[in-house]
């Protein structure tokens, strides 16, 4: 059974910046390519980032491009999302996930393991 565990989230200004990290136990993460999603209350799981298993290709959503960094350290089997420039509009849950098979996917239902979430509060 794999693990994975966020940490990281808290209440910001807007404005502010939060580390996210996701650690990984039980599966061999080299082989997993990882990504973060978020889920605001009455609204669906989003896509938000992933890493390929090098850490070479990433993917972001538009939402959060040039504001978000998603990196990976295979040696601490860790997934890190930077988010800077935070807006009231990225408070969700954030979601921690790993699949690994094919290439990057943008759909939750594409992912097999999942984190438990850590919540991101941004105020106005």
């Amino acid at each position: 059974q794999a693990f994975l565990v966020e940490s990281g989230g808290g209440l910001v200004q807007a404005g502010g910046s939060l580390r996210l990290s996701c650690a990984a136990s039980a599966l061999p993460f080299r082989t997993y390519i990882m990504a973060w999603f978020r889920q605001a209350p009455g609204k669906e799981r989003e896509f938000v980032s992933a890493v390929s298993r090098s850490g070479d290709d990433t993917s972001y959503a538009d939402s959060v491009k040039d504001r978000f960094t998603i990196s990976r350290d295979n040696v601490k089997s860790t997934v890190y999302l930077q988010m800077n420039s935070l807006k009231p509009e990225d408070t969700a849950v954030y979601y921690c996930a790993a699949k690994n098979w094919g290439v990057i996917g943008l759909r939750a239902g594409e992912y097999d393991y999942w984190g438990q979430g850590t919540q991101v509060t941004v105020s106005s």
